[in-house]
């Protein structure tokens, strides 16, 4: 069976993973983008933008490895834009433009019904109404024997880690400090849910640790 991943997930070193007052002009916060500055420098996000140059080194070695295998996505609404509510049309397509840089069917959570959504490059954004346990089930349902990559954001990866859904993380901790903003950890118990550190790497400009399910 599929693995539920978390890939490149940023976490302050104050435990939040989104800043405050997230919207169109702040899609991670106030602050937020603090945490992606291990990313933004990478060479594989710079080739994700058609864009030449960036770092190599051990950030973007696992940056690139966090975007490659995987069979379907899962995102929050959150990830997926800034609209609230029931949809007001369908205008809105992702963050990412024509061509975002998932490539394979990704579920989206949401309370609001929504068409298919089919974009340049393979990927396809499938409303799901039904909660974590449907989207993962339709996930697997299309992936087949590769991985699912769960996306975020905050409240989707606690959602998910609350119920043991999550099979590894990698998170990708920053030496910054947010003060306020979306608290990843607040209030689980991550040890008693399973999970446990199976490894670390320091990256240029964050640390990186892989949390497990431990076999039962």
């Amino acid at each position: 069976m599929s693995r539920l991943l978390v890939r490149s997930f940023a976490v302050s070193v104050d435990g939040f993973s989104a800043g405050p007052d997230q919207d169109l002009e702040h899609p991670l916060g106030v602050r937020g983008e603090e945490l992606m500055e291990w990313f933004f420098h990478t060479r594989t996000w710079r080739a994700m933008h058609g864009e030449a140059g960036g770092d190599t080194g051990v950030d973007d070695e696992i940056a690139a490895r966090g975007m490659q295998g995987f069979g379907a996505w899962i995102l929050g609404r959150n990830m997926f834009g800034p609209v609230r509510g029931p949809w007001p049309d369908e205008s809105w397509k992702g963050w990412w433009g024509d061509e975002p840089p998932y490539h394979v069917p990704t579920f989206v959570l949401t309370h609001h019904a929504r068409r298919p959504v089919m974009m340049k490059g393979g990927t396809e954004f499938r409303f799901v109404t039904e909660g974590i346990h449907a989207a993962l089930e339709q996930a697997r349902a299309v992936a087949g024997d590769r991985d699912i990559r769960l996306g975020g954001g905050v409240s989707t990866i606690r959602q998910f880690l609350q119920t043991g859904l999550i099979d590894e993380m990698h998170l990708a901790i920053r030496p910054v400090l947010l003060g306020r903003g979306e608290s990843l950890f607040q209030g689980l118990d991550l040890r008693g849910l399973g999970y446990e550190c199976a490894e670390h790497r320091a990256g240029e400009r964050a640390m990186h640790v892989w949390l497990r399910k431990r076999p039962r």
